[in-house]
């Protein structure tokens, strides 16, 4: 994909260490907490199980300091982690891969995907490349979220939340998930055609 170097250099100063103090890192400002993305992780472990979704690798897309690694892989034991980050920063100081969701590569898909708060720092092309991206490198569960535009009126702490962001509805991410993926809720959605089984009345639709 072409990309404005100019855009991108700026996007990338964005994400800096600063950037990662103020919204991770200070507790007086921070938008989130390690015991928050603990939980989190835990969730995204417990229902891979309980559907009987078989994880030997997983795709944390946006990982940023990577708050959700350790406890995914002390819940799903065997697996293999690769973290995504578009962070210059962090990529150099935590050790992952650099690049996007919207046009990342991968000989082989994954079992799990997580994609947490991330689409909506992309434009509206690249969001809806990056989901149709999320088909290809997902073979079984994603969970996915991103801030939407209800969120930012009646949810979020705006005080602690970057407003520098794409806000959408929620009918935009799911018209557009819902071709690649089955809604379950709860963040949860499962790959079309995916050999998994879910209740009816355990789903969203």
């Amino acid at each position: 994909m072409r990309r404005d170097s100019a855009t991108d250099s700026g996007r990338d100063a964005r994400f800096d260490r600063e950037y990662y103090r103020r919204f991770y890192r200070d507790g007086r400002t921070s938008v989130t907490s390690r015991a928050e993305m603990t939980a989190r992780a835990q969730l995204i472990a417990a229902y891979t199980k309980h559907i009987g979704c078989p994880v030997s690798s997983m795709l944390d897309a946006g990982c940023g300091l990577g708050l959700m690694r350790e406890p995914l892989l002390r819940a799903l034991p065997g697996a293999t982690y690769v973290g995504l980050e578009y962070s210059e920063y962090l990529c150099q100081r935590y050790g992952w891969i650099q690049g996007s969701i919207a046009d990342f590569e991968s000989r082989q898909p994954f079992d799990l995907v997580v994609c947490f708060d991330v689409l909506q720092y992309l434009d509206e092309a690249d969001a809806a490349r990056a989901i149709r991206n999320l088909a290809r490198l997902c073979r079984g569960v994603l969970f996915f979220s991103a801030l939407t535009r209800r969120d930012w009126r009646e949810n979020a702490d705006q005080s602690r939340t970057d407003r520098r962001v794409a806000m959408r509805t929620a009918r935009w991410y799911r018209e557009r998930l819902a071709r690649h993926f089955r809604q379950i809720g709860a963040g949860f959605w499962i790959r079309r055609g995916a050999p998994l089984v879910t209740w009816e009345l355990e789903s969203a639709v």
